[in-house]
């Protein structure tokens, strides 16, 4: 069990249906509103650890048949959890410093992926600032992966070395989907207006199965601009 205080209703359901976490029923949530994984999708979880996104992606790419895949990355070693099938692979790397073209070498044909789910978060410090920076460190290297840093003249220096890699090109096809969780700050605002430029439609979910203690929300970027991707 994730975070603090006693089971509750979302952790039961989750070992009830075979999730490895509550966080699985905020992506299915999303699901439901957005229905942003189709079958045959491609997609690309940030953060997968420990795995239930990826039970859920690979469950909303419908039956083998359609085909699809779902690929997740995390800092840490991440085994293929219980009910994926062979379209689900992890891969153990940094995404802050993986560069787009090994990215985009997982996905199918070497052409990018139709979704990019963003778990991730910061070491939480309790420094509200601090965690809120970093975390919008974080959602920026999703966004610079996704459309590439040639499409966001308005970083300006927010991206820098460590962050943007010299490949500008990013790995979301065109009108594919983003998402990305994030801290709430006074900074989540000026990010989601910076995405809406970008996306056909950016909006802002704080998920029924996120603890009440925590800060996160997700800010939903559905359908890239052909413009937008460089």
């Amino acid at each position: 069990m994730s975070g603090a205080g006693a089971p509750d209703f979302f952790y039961r359901e989750a070992q009830r249906l075979g999730y490895v976490a509550r966080s699985a029923f905020k992506l299915l949530q999303m699901q439901k509103q957005y229905r942003l994984i189709k079958p045959g999708s491609s997609v690309l979880d940030l953060g997968c650890a420990p795995g239930a996104w990826l039970q859920v992606a690979c469950q909303s790419l419908g039956p083998l048949k359609s085909g699809g895949v779902a690929v997740g990355i995390d800092l840490k070693k991440v085994k293929v959890p219980p009910l994926c099938d062979a379209r689900v692979q992890t891969v153990c790397a940094d995404v802050m410093k993986l560069p787009k073209d090994k990215v985009r070498a997982l996905s199918p044909q070497q052409k990018g992926f139709s979704v990019i789910l963003s778990d991730m978060c910061p070491l939480v410090s309790g420094i509200t600032t601090r965690d809120a920076a970093l975390s919008i460190e974080l959602g920026m290297r999703a966004l610079d992966l996704a459309v590439g840093g040639a499409a966001l003249p308005n970083l300006g220096d927010e991206l820098d070395g460590s962050i943007c890699d010299s490949d500008n090109s990013g790995v979301l096809q065109a009108g594919g989907h983003l998402v990305i969780k994030l801290l709430e700050s006074e900074d989540v605002q000026e990010f989601s207006r910076m995405c809406k430029p970008l996306f056909r439609k950016a909006s802002l979910l704080r998920p029924k199965a996120t603890r009440s203690s925590s800060r996160e929300i997700y800010l939903i970027c559905q359908g890239l601009q052909s413009n937008a991707r460089v």
